[in-house]
């Protein structure tokens, strides 16, 4: 073999996009949040495989999708066609990567492997964390394909929330008091006189950021913000009491400010989001903080977690923030009682303004509910708009 990548405990898993039977695209980084066993196979019909197979039949409940989850990784197109090997929900999955994309990334073949060519290369379990980073390597050999090391490695494993050996909290800002009572009940105001839209997200099909449309990952609905001098009053309080925050704990300079939004979810629309990130498309690269602000507190459910963390939730008090990367996994859970309103920007600065520039080229026109509002009139020191 030629050069290949060799993965060691504490490296960052590489992040991919791949099909499996029940999605074109399977954005990997959103199943973290609990331990992820990846089985480069290769080929199903290879003796390692199958007697690794038989192997981890004694282990089956490991793989819950709640403490663990399995994916297998075909370069074979036989498998698919033949039907050798399949997915078993839940917890178990399989990635046909036959164009090598993913087995590259991991090293499981040669870094110029072709599709075409002779299939030869590493068969190997790689194990990671809740926060997608490698924990253990086992090669498929032996009598039993490498199962009996793999099943008694994560048998020794805390629960998926102290896999760090204790809880951890999640890097995020919580600050109280940005919008005042008055303000939040404005915006909600607004929100109940107009109504809402049913809110897509972001998705990369074919090159293009779309907006897309699906009521089991997203149910909620939002208002855009259409009064300039609202829009203004926001910036103000952005700038003076988030962006000086940002900038004493993650020494990053502020200085635009994108969506103007008032968001619903509620109950009789079973609102919520399941997890995601928010900056995973050319259309959305240049995010770098999102902030979520709380309009009202009197509602149940809609609760804030950050799954690569455990399973804490985050409820600010109404008109507090919870600031936090846009990489970062971040669900909502489902509204039971009443509505849940909320002011959703997301904020950056001067190079992600050049990159979102750059990547305009890449939206699709139907992102139309996304894009920016005209320049507000000028305030003293405010963060600027886009």
């Amino acid at each position: 073999m030629t050069e290949t990548v060799i993965l060691t405990p504490g490296d960052p898993a590489p992040w991919f996009r791949q099909r499996t039977s029940r999605n074109p695209r399977y954005a990997f980084e959103s199943a973290a949040g609990r331990y992820i066993v990846l089985g480069f196979f290769l080929s199903a019909a290879s003796p390692s495989w199958r007697a690794a197979l038989e192997g981890l039949r004694p282990g089956r409940g490991h793989f819950d999708d709640k403490r663990a989850c399995f994916f297998g990784v075909s370069a074979d197109p036989g498998d698919e066609a033949h039907g050798r090997v399949s997915d078993s929900l839940p917890g178990i999955r399989i990635f046909w990567d036959f164009d090598l994309t993913n087995i590259r990334l991991y090293g499981a073949v040669a870094k110029d492997a072709r599709p075409e060519g002779e299939l030869r290369g590493r068969q190997f379990f790689v194990v990671l964390d809740p926060t997608l980073r490698v924990l253990k390597v086992i090669a498929m050999q032996g009598d039993d394909g490498g199962a009996g090391a793999l099943l008694a490695y994560l048998a020794t494993l805390p629960p998926p929330d102290r896999f760090a050996g204790f809880e951890i909290q999640a890097p995020v800002l919580i600050l109280p008091n940005v919008f005042e009572p008055e303000f939040c009940r404005t915006l909600i105001g607004l929100y109940d006189a107009e109504g809402g839209t049913e809110s897509g997200f972001m998705r990369e099909v074919d090159g293009k950021t779309v907006a897309v449309s699906d009521r089991g990952h997203k149910s909620r609905r939002d208002y855009n913000i259409a009064d300039r001098a609202i829009v203004a009053a926001t910036q103000a309080r952005i700038t003076r009491r988030v962006v000086p925050e940002i900038l004493k704990v993650h020494q990053f300079q502020t200085t635009r400010m994108e969506r103007y939004i008032v968001a619903c979810y509620a109950a009789e629309d079973e609102g919520h989001f399941n997890p995601h990130r928010d900056n995973t498309t050319k259309g959305t690269a240049h995010r770098r903080f999102a902030v979520s602000i709380n309009l009202n507190e009197d509602y149940d459910g809609g609760d804030l977690s950050f799954p690569e963390y455990g399973p804490r939730t985050y409820k600010a008090p109404a008109g507090g923030a919870v600031v936090f990367s846009c990489s970062l996994l971040h669900a909502v859970s489902r509204v039971t009682r009443a509505r849940r309103y909320a002011f959703l920007p997301f904020l950056y600065d001067e190079a992600a303004a050049k990159l979102r520039a750059a990547n305009n080229q890449y939206l699709d026109e139907g992102v139309g509910q996304y894009t920016a509002h005209p320049p507000p009139p000028t305030l003293e020191g405010a963060t600027k708009e886009t």
